[in-house]
């Protein structure tokens, strides 16, 4: 005899009742792996079972990054105005509104100084979240305040980009920003403090024309999408079919855009050794 057996035939459990599964238990890769959330942030937001990198924000990589995640943030009131007065689907400042209760950012970057392994370093960190992590004068603003702080204390810098480009919502104002930040990132240079530019998924439009590329050393995480303009606008623009893999990571440093790619667990180490050794000082362990 079985040890369960149904009494009642036709049960069905009324709509409200029925429990769903909570949230954000599982993550699903794209390419089809199901990952616990709480395995996948114990190995830095990568996926054990392919190796794919989710797309994290400020946050995540501030942990990642800075030593028992103790930081100062630096213009951390900052936010976007309009100028322009603004108005597509909706006002921009109702979409500025909105992006600050949905993600809880000021904008789309932040800045701080803290430890990492030890030694100071300034960190800016885009956020996608915001806007598509859309570069606008605020933006442009932070990056070059954090610049002029490494500038002032003599600080190595680093640049972590996820973004889809200028925001169109400020037009010609955004597009100024470009200018801004690779004039600030030259001082840099000739002051001789080290710049490390990393590029995540996303990295594209003027991100990438602009300080993306301009690192003392420029790195990226595995798989991510880096280019200025889309697969289809490049070829549509050149007639041509373009290569597998294009705009990838791994094309772009087999082409020589790229110094090196570092999976995320590794960022930490990877980036301070390179530090150690440009600034000509004891690797640390």
């Amino acid at each position: 005899m079985a040890w369960f057996k149904r009494k009642d035939k036709g049960i069905q459990t009324p709509t409200e009742e029925k429990k769903d599964t909570p949230r954000g238990l599982w993550y699903k890769s794209p390419t089809g792996k199901i990952v616990d959330t709480e395995e996948l942030e114990k190995n830095f937001y990568i996926s054990p079972e392919d190796g794919y990198h989710v797309r994290i924000g400020s946050k995540e990589y501030f942990e990642i990054l800075f030593d028992d995640n103790t930081f100062k943030e630096l213009d951390k009131n900052l936010s976007s105005k309009d100028p322009l007065k603004f108005e597509d689907k909706k006002k921009y400042t109702d979409r500025l509104k909105d992006a600050q209760e949905k993600t809880g950012l000021k904008d789309a970057v932040r800045t701080a100084v803290g430890k990492s392994k030890g030694e100071d370093l300034v960190i800016a960190c885009m956020d996608f979240r915001f806007i598509g992590g859309s570069m606008g004068s605020v933006v442009g603003e932070k990056i070059a305040r954090a610049a002029d702080y490494s500038l002032t204390n003599n600080i190595p810098f680093m640049i972590i980009s996820k973004s889809g480009g200028a925001r169109m919502m400020e037009a010609a104002l955004s597009l100024m920003q470009l200018a801004k930040t690779s004039a600030k990132l030259a001082q840099l240079a000739d002051a001789g403090v080290p710049y490390v530019s990393l590029c995540t998924d996303p990295t594209t439009g003027g991100t990438t024309a602009s300080f993306a590329m301009l690192g003392d050393i420029n790195i990226s995480e595995p798989g991510a999408l880096i280019g200025f303009a889309g697969p289809r606008v490049v070829r549509d623009t050149t007639g041509k079919e373009l290569p597998e893999g294009f705009q990838t990571a791994e094309f772009l440093q087999e082409h020589g855009f790229l110094d090196f790619i570092t999976p995320r667990q590794e960022l930490k180490n990877k980036v301070n050794l390179y530090l150690d050794l440009i600034l000509n000082r004891p690797v640390r362990a």
